[in-house]
């Protein structure tokens, strides 16, 4: 699976990245395995963060801080196939101390026709004892309204 970070201009996501389906994202019947969404949209909120400057490693390093899925529904309405191109979509819904509620989508290229949506919240927790932290503040600061 490879991305390339793209601007989130023709929706209203706040950040998109593509990604092209290949052979070992699919399963038996040619389609892309339904886990391997999560793993598409875990690596657009990576990007995203990495695009408002904010870095795991650091995070982790320099202040203790991981982010871990809370929860998360998705709804998968179209499937991809072997070398589609998709644009996986990030858009902040809600920013609380402690955790974010993201809508992610998996759109299907040229056009953008949804295949995947799905809807998460994203905790911060405190490496050192798993419990929930405050959000970073530069996370906090860009995404103040």
């Amino acid at each position: 699976m490879t991305t390339a970070a793209t601007p989130a201009s023709t929706s209203d996501a706040d950040f998109a990245t593509r990604v092209r389906v290949y052979y070992e994202d699919t399963d038996a019947g040619g389609i892309v395995y339904y886990a391997n969404y999560l793993r598409y949209f875990e690596r657009a909120r990576t990007d995203w963060l990495r695009a408002l400057g904010i870095e795991h490693r650091r995070l982790a390093q320099e202040e203790g801080i991981a982010f871990v899925v809370r929860d998360c529904a998705l709804d998968y309405r179209l499937p991809a196939r072997l070398d589609d191109e998709l644009r996986i979509e990030v858009t902040v819904r809600e920013v609380r101390r402690a955790w974010l509620r993201l809508a992610q989508r998996a759109c299907a290229l040229p056009g953008g026709t949804p295949l995947v949506c799905a809807e998460l919240r994203i905790a911060a927790i405190r490496q050192a004892d798993g419990r929930p932290t405050a959000l970073p503040r530069a996370l906090l600061e860009k995404l103040a309204p």
